[in-house]
């Protein structure tokens, strides 16, 4: 990465992204999260989230960017696919739809490419993350870097982040299909 890089990371939560934001930080690259997720509910639970990642941004001095909480739109974009596995067509469906319109952000407000931490814990597929990245890539003409955050000791990092700063760890990606 060149030092004129300034990259936005999407996080979908705390637990997920606590290690890549404090080895970034450490780093020194120049980077802010931003929290796009309208696929997580209830409210309460998009909100608790939310939360830990702005105080794990806090602790490492990495700004916070929270988007909009667009429940309804990702709701008319996964109609259909509500009984779709984890890693099912949803989750492209849905990682596209989050990885686009944060690259639109991106590009309107100064970053010069997206990550994101989607496909670190161990319930996602990368590949699958990887994939709907280039698509919102190729539809913004916003560059993707893939960031490590399974590797290279970065899982043992993060397992001890989560328990040292006691962080928040829900048991499920944030979407619960709808019923109706």
């Amino acid at each position: 990465m060149s030092n004129k890089e300034k990259i936005l990371l999407l996080s979908c939560c705390g637990p997920c992204s606590c290690a890549v934001i404090k080895t970034m930080s450490e780093e020194k690259r120049d980077f802010a999260v931003v929290f796009y997720n309208p696929n997580i509910r209830p409210i309460a639970e998009y909100e608790k989230r939310r939360d830990e990642n702005k105080r794990v941004c806090a602790l490492y001095g990495v700004p916070f960017i929270e988007l909009e909480y667009d429940n309804e739109r990702w709701c008319a974009l996964t109609k259909g696919l509500e009984n779709e596995p984890e890693r099912g067509k949803r989750c492209s469906v849905c990682f596209e739809m989050r990885l686009k319109r944060v690259m639109e952000y991106a590009l309107e407000n100064g970053f010069t490419a997206v990550s994101s931490v989607l496909g670190v814990s161990r319930y996602k597929n990368l590949d699958q993350v990887n994939a709907a990245a280039n698509i919102a890539s190729q539809k913004t003409g916003c560059p993707y870097v893939h960031i490590e955050g399974r590797k290279n000791g970065m899982q043992e990092l993060r397992a001890q982040l989560i328990n040292e700063l006691a962080l928040y760890n829900q048991n499920y990606c944030g979407c619960k299909p709808r019923i109706a």
